[in-house]
């Protein structure tokens, strides 16, 4: 009787240690999967949005990809159809064409012909006209809208807002 009592214990001694070890575990490998703190600062990027001249894309960059900008001029404005205008951002009045400058298809970086007002993708043939909408396959989707917040001029990259959200809920981006 006594030597079964022992057993007992030293299972649930056992048992005790194991599971403390198997959290120990578990909190270490959760912490190697987080970004270091460097890495989260870097997620963020702030743009005054009222140097961007008119008509004329600026190239961004952000988490090492490119963000394609173009502030649209009244003529785009005045002719575009309402699923381009879907795709515009506008802060403080102005209207601005934003979007990740990889080609949906394949991830090539599209080249601006700024005569045509469009974007083409020299790996497959893809276009996009300048509200980053596609005109001609093989990608199967306009070029995505990075995740953005506004504040008064300014934009801040990869944090999500309202305008965002907003978009992202009616399926214009992902």
């Amino acid at each position: 009787m006594h030597n079964s009592s022992r057993r007992g214990f030293m299972g649930k001694a056992f048992g005790a240690v194991a599971g403390v070890g198997a959290v120990g575990s578990l909190v270490a490998m959760k912490k190697t999967w987080d970004p270091l703190p460097s890495v989260k600062a870097a997620g963020f990027t702030t743009l005054d949005m009222s140097i961007y001249p008119e008509g004329k894309l600026i190239t961004e960059k952000w988490r090492g990809k490119p963000i394609f900008i173009l502030r649209k001029t009244k003529e785009m404005i005045d002719s575009q159809t309402e699923s381009q205008a879907t795709r515009d951002i506008v802060v403080a009045g102005i209207h601005y064409m934003i979007a990740i400058g990889l080609c949906t298809h394949l991830g090539c970086i599209p080249a601006y012909i700024p005569a045509e007002k469009e974007f083409h993708c020299a790996c497959h043939g893809g276009q996009f006209d300048w509200s980053g909408q596609v005109t001609k396959t093989p990608p199967p989707r306009g070029l995505d809208i990075p995740p953005f917040k506004i504040e008064g001029n300014k934009m801040i990259l990869g944090e999500v807002g309202p305008e965002f959200q907003a978009m992202k809920d009616s399926g214009v981006t992902l």
